[in-house]
């Protein structure tokens, strides 16, 4: 057989007898189990150079011989290098024993950090600090650990959830003034704020519900909430969005590949009269998915077309 060495050192060839009676020669000062293995080491490479000589193994042969799954077992892969391998542990008879050294297959629930929206609340201990005595007397300290103990609690709510803050009033007997209690800073001074502003638009436009339905469904956990209402705010809180509307579109014109769709779109508000011309005579939406490197921008854009 022939040995590679490295670029300076030239390639040797050697026979397996020469190399079985080097590692007789280092037998003594050898463990037993070292020596084993590097015996072992030696038939397996004589065992592949004939197997590569005789071209009588592919290269997934050598592949499942050299590498083995995990499943299959040592003996089995020694046997076909002609090693004689020790007796194997006997199985395990107690299926419970067995099933409790296998690793536990996941439940098909998501893991705590699969919760990133979340609101995660830090809970101290009751009882210990950080350096505090062990509770068993043991002589040692409690330090925190990195990953704490987790619970994951979900509870219902609307889509819009709404606070009343009730301020107190008080009114002077004599001169009739009355005294209201300022808001605290967390009211805010809007009454749609931002997120709320945003859960409409996802609604609407991320996941296709209509007005009407939010406005019923609002409705059912007691918080009013006109289509018309949701309609206003959107319109009064696009105009800040514009500028994110041009930049979409300035990336979009950069896109290599785009798809188009088109349908139907009513616009109550439209004035035939004075907004289309007596040729135009269709409405419609264009939605356009621009593809640009491994992003995906879509645009949606409303306007009229001649009848075709």
């Amino acid at each position: 057989m022939r040995l590679s060495g490295s670029d300076e050192t030239p390639r040797l060839d050697v026979s397996s007898e020469e190399l079985e009676a080097l590692v007789e020669q280092a037998r003594a000062v050898l463990p037993e189990d070292g020596y084993q293995k590097l015996l072992g080491a030696i038939h397996t490479l004589r065992y592949v150079t004939e197997l590569l000589e005789k071209k009588e193994a592919s290269l997934a042969d050598l592949r499942e011989l050299l590498c083995p799954a995990t499943t299959e077992k040592t003996g089995k892969v020694l046997q076909q290098a002609g090693i004689e391998s020790g007796p194997e542990k006997p199985a395990v008879a107690d299926p419970e024993a067995r099933g409790a050294k296998r690793k536990a297959r996941g439940h098909g629930r998501n893991r705590a950090a699969a919760y990133r929206g979340a609101q995660k609340i830090p809970v101290p201990h009751a009882l210990l600090q950080t350096g505090d005595p062990c509770p068993d007397s043991c002589g040692g300290k409690v330090y925190p650990q990195r990953e704490p103990g987790v619970l994951v609690r979900i509870k219902g709510q609307a889509p819009l959830a709404a606070t009343v803050y009730e301020l107190e009033k008080l009114r002077c007997n004599l001169c009739g003034n009355v005294y209201t209690a300022a808001a605290p800073a967390e009211a805010g001074e809007k009454k749609y704020d931002e997120t709320a502003v945003s859960m409409m638009a996802v609604l609407r436009y991320g996941t296709g519900v209509p007005w009407n339905r939010t406005e019923g469904l609002e409705a059912n956990f007691g918080i009013p909430l006109p289509a018309a209402t949701q309609c206003e705010v959107l319109m009064a809180n696009a105009v800040p969005l514009q500028p994110a509307l041009e930049e979409l579109k300035r990336q979009a014109a950069q896109a290599e590949v785009v798809h188009n769709d088109d349908t139907s779109m009513r616009v109550l508000s439209l004035d035939r009269d004075t907004d289309i011309s007596p040729e135009r005579t269709g409405v419609f939406t264009s939605g356009l998915v621009w593809i640009l490197q491994k992003l995906r921008i879509a645009l949606y854009v409303t306007g009229w077309t001649r009848r075709r």
